[in-house]
């Protein structure tokens, strides 16, 4: 019997889990999106810059909006609110708000004076004021860096499907076999005259192998974790569900997933892969599992 299905595989799956991590050099900041972020208001912040260290901020403030009213649409960006306009509970007491539009097109004086009370109850107008920001440039790039920082998770995930993918590339190109990368149904039957009933019209698959001699398609879904949780469960509750669904149109299923994760989180791997289900790590993709599970 294949030694995919046997209970060794299992257990060297586990043995051979990659507990280091994936991280590479550009997981950290997508520096091309804190600059893109940045370039429409440069211009703005700069002429804002000049205020920083002035005793009358207030009403330096108050001219450079008011000769400058783009440099408005740059408050947000300081204070990391993605948001173009805000509602701030200005009075606790009897529950009343107050509206700030950083981006409408005329502004009179009295909304240019509730913005840069806006700037000075935020803190902001003080840290410009007492030089504590020097630069309002370099400030917002920080701010643009933070900001960035929630997007790892996904950036975590897509390190781990260019990994998998550098090896289903060479392995694909080794032995004559073509791939596609994020597929759908729709990519499939435009690329090779495939059908395929699909158990939801947003599906993608994160790879597909076509092995043309039988026209067999092999369906890879990729995953990485560092911690454990619900998601490790429900990954593979879904995963189970998703290759019965495949395996009835002549679809292999294969699951690619590794991380520190799993070695807390066991039992709903072990109840994949007791179904009959293919499993794969890292190390395994190494030592060419492909071509196991392919051409056996």
């Amino acid at each position: 019997m294949n030694t995919l299905y046997q209970p060794e595989h299992f257990d060297k799956f586990i043995r051979t889990l990659n507990l280091k991590g994936i991280l590479q050099y550009d997981y950290f900041v997508n520096w091309a999106k804190v600059l893109n972020n940045i370039e429409p208001i440069e211009k703005e912040l700069n002429l804002l810059n000049t205020a920083v260290g002035k005793e009358n901020i207030e009403s330096v403030l108050f001219d450079i909006f008011k000769s400058y009213p783009n440099t408005i649409k740059a408050i947000p960006f300081l204070l990391a609110i993605r948001d173009k306009s805000v509602d701030i509970l200005i009075d606790k007491v009897n529950y009343v708000h107050q509206n700030f539009n950083f981006k409408q097109n005329n502004f009179l004086d009295s909304d240019i004076d509730s913005l840069v009370n806006f700037v000075m109850q935020s803190g902001l107008g003080e840290l410009i004021k007492s030089k504590q920001i020097k630069s309002l440039p370099d400030y917002c790039t920080g701010v643009e860096v933070g900001l960035d920082s929630n997007g790892r998770k996904n950036r975590g995930g897509t390190q781990m499907e260019q990994l998998v993918e550098s090896f289903v590339a060479i392995f694909c190109h080794d032995n004559n076999l073509k791939y596609l990368a994020q597929a759908n149904a729709k990519k499939i039957k435009d690329t090779w005259n495939i059908d395929l009933k699909v158990d939801k019209s947003s599906r993608i698959i994160d790879f597909v192998i076509y092995r043309e001699q039988d026209k067999k398609l092999f369906f890879i879904e990729v995953n990485f974790y560092n911690g454990g949780g619900s998601k490790l469960k429900s990954t593979a509750t879904e995963y189970i569900e998703m290759s019965r669904f495949w395996k009835d149109q002549n679809v292999e299923f294969i699951w690619v997933t590794d991380g520190k994760g799993w070695v807390g989180t066991q039992n709903p791997l072990k109840d994949y892969f007791e179904r009959g289900n293919i499993l794969i790590n890292i190390e395994m993709l190494q030592n060419d599992y492909l071509k196991k599970i392919i051409f056996s």
